[in-house]
């Protein structure tokens, strides 16, 4: 398997663009993409990409050209984007191909993520007001999840504190104003322990990836970050997911930890060789949850490493330095390809304000999709 590297990075605005598909956002992100590394659309040789609610990918070739290249449309849910960009990566490492496209693009209503609501029996305003079955999920697990743990509201408050703050220094963010910890722990509570500011909300925007040989890189002369490793594992026996009807807390069965392993093992290095990380942050316990599950930390520290600033900009471990999903929001097709895309940012040394000191060399992205997908990249400078 060929070394690949990614060589071009787009990226739309996420938030609210009227006037503006779900696919148009798309297309800027490539069009970002390509201007970044100089190729025209014509170069690309192979493209994988996908949305939950805008429609067909492989449409986009109306916009970007009639070129003929093969275009492939997934679908993982949250997963989406880092499955596009483990596909990708895939077919170039395997000779196929010398640059492919990972592309995820999205634009959903206002609201809780609300599944056919009408089919259920339920009217609209029922996942408009938090009563949505991920978001009950969401809590039932996290509570107890603190329960066993000892974690605290006060620390579900600081992860989304700590997001919005770093929303602010990233101009792709949607929520771009600090908030404040007291204003965040006494805002509405959507489903207990979590209140409105401790939620991502469903999004618009579009990410894409170019990626490449080595061949290709020394010949355009690139500003290139090295894929390390990408795994992607769906759960076994034990583990839980959204829609399942019981729960299960056996650390061993979740895919997140068996993506996480697999990729570190692929890479050759392990957590404490991590220089910055992006992870899933539904709410505000996912990131809590994630930095166990992914080998970060054991259960329960993250207690003391949230009071003491670790996971901030200038701590040990900077996660989710563009705000998260949070302050984002979560476009389903585009969020784990803003991730990477983060962490290109700031493997380049690019992240301006946000920028984590001391040049990092390493960068980890993790997100997790319903029913029970996780998939994991590792990034090397």
């Amino acid at each position: 398997m060929r070394d690949v590297f990614i060589i071009g990075a787009g990226i739309h605005p996420f938030g609210r663009t009227e006037g503006r598909s779900g696919r148009d956002q798309g297309v800027f992100a490539v069009r970002q993409a390509l201007a970044d590394t100089g190729l025209d659309w014509t170069d690309i040789e192979c493209a994988y990409g996908g949305s939950s609610a805008a429609g067909s990918a492989d449409i986009m070739v109306n916009e970007l050209g009639l070129t003929g290249l093969p275009f492939i449309n997934v679908a993982n849910g949250c997963a989406t984007g880092g499955s596009a960009l483990a596909a990708a990566r895939n077919a170039v490492a395997a000779g196929e191909y010398d640059i492919a496209l990972a592309v995820g693009f999205d634009k959903h209503e206002r609201g809780a993520f609300n599944a056919k609501p009408k089919e259920w029996g339920l009217p609209g305003w029922y996942g408009q007001t938090g009563l949505m079955l991920t978001t009950q999920f969401f809590a039932l697990k996290l509570r107890r999840y603190m329960q066993l743990h000892g974690i605290s509201r006060e620390t579900l408050g600081r992860v989304a504190e700590k997001s919005f703050r770093n929303g602010e220094k990233a101009d792709h963010a949607w929520r771009r104003t600090p908030i404040d910890l007291e204003t965040i722990l006494h805002a509405p509570v959507v489903n207990d322990p979590l209140t409105k500011y401790m939620f991502c909300s469903p999004a618009e925007g579009g990410v894409a990836l170019i990626v490449a040989s080595g061949k290709k890189v020394r010949e355009l002369g690139a500003d290139a970050v090295k894929i390390a490793s990408i795994a992607v594992r769906t759960r076994p026996p034990g583990s839980f997911e959204v829609f399942a009807p019981s729960i299960s807390v056996e650390r061993g069965g979740a895919p997140t930890t068996l993506a996480s392993r697999g990729a570190f093992e692929t890479a050759g290095i392990g957590p404490d060789d991590i220089d910055v990380a992006q992870l899933q942050d539904t709410e505000s316990g996912a990131e809590i949850m994630h930095m166990a599950e992914n080998g970060f930390c054991a259960d329960g520290e993250q207690e003391a490493w949230l009071a003491e600033g670790r996971t901030e900009i200038t701590g040990r471990l900077p996660v989710n330095t563009d705000g998260g999903c949070i302050a984002c929001g979560e476009p389903i097709g585009a969020s784990g390809l803003r991730q990477v895309y983060e962490n290109v940012v700031q493997l380049r040394g690019r992240g301006g304000e946000r920028q984590v000191p001391n040049a990092p060399k390493t960068a980890y992205s993790h997100v997790y999709g319903a029913p029970g997908l996780s998939a994991v990249a590792i990034l090397e400078r």
